[in-house]
């Protein structure tokens, strides 16, 4: 994978950074952006992505996006991983929620001796690299919300859905406040 660029947003669910290729997005973590090493030149394809991708990721915070229109570079995905994620990413609405074993059937996995299909969902969505904008929040377990990797885990998975509308809020759940 390209060297990325960085940009960070404050949100209540703390710090999120987003990478960006001359090809599209290609990470977004919780936290702080990787060290740049001394030596990498910056691309300035990617660090407009990377700004673009902060200014999305700011709005929907705000209640003000429903929908990301950014390049995604899949570059650190493979075979399944991809497939399910790129499935996700175009199927699962704001808004919307899916079961593991309902995205592992939209995305046909197969049943093996080996594997159980929503397992193997779970595990994709936890290897995520492109959290919130590719949606991983959105797939729930069949009782109840599943698990969450991302940030503080299953608290950062309850705020996004609230924020979305597909749980409703806590009492102490507070919005991220709109972007001058």
């Amino acid at each position: 994978m390209a060297e990325l660029s960085w940009a960070s947003v404050t949100t209540p669910v703390g710090l999120v950074s987003v990478g960006a290729s001359a090809a599209g997005v290609a990470k977004v973590r919780y936290g702080a952006p990787p060290p740049h090493p001394a030596d990498g030149a910056s691309d300035d394809a990617g660090w407009e992505l990377a700004e673009e991708g902060r200014r999305q990721l700011t709005a929907y915070f705000s209640s003000q996006r429903r929908v990301f229109d950014l390049p995604l570079d899949w570059s650190s995905t493979r075979g399944a991983q991809r497939d399910v994620l790129r499935i996700l990413a175009e199927s699962v609405a704001y808004g919307e929620t899916i079961s593991y074993g309902q995205l592992a059937t939209r995305a046909g996995l197969p049943m093996t001796a080996d594997t159980v299909p929503a397992r193997t969902v779970g595990q994709i969505m936890g290897s995520n690299p492109i959290p919130v904008i590719v949606p991983c929040h959105r797939v729930l377990a069949s009782d109840g919300l599943g698990g969450y990797s991302g940030g503080a885990g299953i608290e950062v998975k309850r705020w996004l859905l609230i924020l979305e509308g597909s749980l409703p809020p806590t009492l102490d759940w507070q919005p991220m406040a709109a972007a001058n």
